[in-house]
């Protein structure tokens, strides 16, 4: 006769060996199920890790991962995720949390906020500060992006002063020396006009291809704050600098609102937080680098020189108002920004 051991040992054998191979697997599955819970919150920027804007991410990151457990933050650099210009329809579409945008990109969607884009508009960081933050203007700004766009603005930074840099030396005073030159700019119309109300013929081209445009000939220079020019190398390949000063650059932390709405009370203020100190970093390290710019430039061997900027500003700020986009702008609205 076979010896057979009992069936209540074989069953609980096989429990016991279904029980030990379900405590093994439950690690696994608890963590899946952790990082399935967070929410991802991604980031595009065109920027370089040499800009104070990717250093300001970095910190953002920093502090939201270290003050959240539900969140978690991914951060892609030179234009690797969507080309620069494109973040907006991006968020709407909900495919990107966050983009890194300007006034120039508003406006595309908000025709009458092309005033926001004029060349000599505001006096510096401080005042821009005034205009996009708790002012009336800035309120109702941030407002009206979000009915219209559907884009949160939870945060502004100084990106710097802008100025002309040119591949070759050129004896520059007022718009009509740059005439015929290819300056690049970004993509968007807003951004064309301000290249053409310089005196230029504005080329658009994306920003991490500046650096071989300049050394190729491709393009005879461009607009940009010193901070930029410096993180990205332009003066390896450019003479000239020339401190027209024509536009005190905003930039935008900027997100999906329908991201935004998701997130809790608690989740909003680490966000909320988190952009704060980015915005303070970005505007700190962006006025030292500008402070110390010209120097430095001057050293890696450019030649910096200064145009009669009454002449640019008069050139500048006569082509805007007598431009289709002045048409549109709301009546008395230059004035607030101006008494700001």
């Amino acid at each position: 006769m076979t010896d057979r051991k009992p069936i209540l040992s074989r069953l609980t054998r096989r429990n016991v060996l279904a029980v030990t191979a379900a405590a093994l697997m439950m690690p696994a599955l608890i963590g899946s199920g952790f990082a399935q819970d967070k929410k991802v919150i991604r980031i595009s920027t065109p920027a370089n890790d040499a800009e104070w804007q990717a250093k300001g991410l970095a910190k953002f990151k920093e502090m939201v991962e270290a003050n959240s457990p539900t969140l978690e933050v991914q951060i892609h650099l030179n234009a690797t995720l969507f080309d620069q210009g494109t973040e907006i329809p991006a968020m709407q579409r909900g495919n990107l949390e966050v983009g890194m945008i300007s006034p120039q990109d508003v406006a595309s969607y908000i025709p009458e906020y092309s005033v926001f884009t004029a060349g000599y508009l505001l006096r510096d960081a401080e005042h821009m500060h005034k205009v996009y933050g708790d002012s009336e203007v800035g309120k109702e700004y941030r407002q009206r992006v979000r009915d219209d766009i559907e884009v949160e603005i939870l945060g502004s930074q100084y990106l710097g002063t802008r100025h002309v840099i040119l591949r070759e030396l050129k004896d520059v005073k007022t718009p009509a020396d740059l005439a015929g030159l290819k300056l690049r700019v970004p993509g968007s119309d807003t951004w064309q006009f301000l290249g053409k109300a310089l005196g230029a013929n504005p080329t658009p081209i994306a920003f991490d291809e500046v650096y071989l445009a300049l050394s190729t000939g491709t393009v005879d220079g461009l607009e940009n704050p010193i901070a930029d020019m410096i993180a990205a190398k332009f003066d390896e390949v450019s003479e000239q600098l020339v401190l027209t000063g024509h536009m005190v650059a905003p930039l935008f932390f900027a997100m999906s609102s329908s991201f935004w709405d998701s997130l809790t009370d608690e989740e909003k203020k680490v966000v909320a937080d988190a952009v704060a100190a980015q915005s303070a970093l970005v505007d700190e390290g962006t006025l030292a680098t500008e402070a110390d710019g010209v120097a430095l430039l001057e050293s890696h061997g450019m030649t910096v020189t200064t145009p009669d900027l009454d002449a640019f500003r008069s050139h500048v700020q006569q082509e805007y108002l007598n431009s289709d986009y002045a048409k549109e702008w709301p009546a008395g609205l230059i004035d607030k920004i101006n008494a700001l």
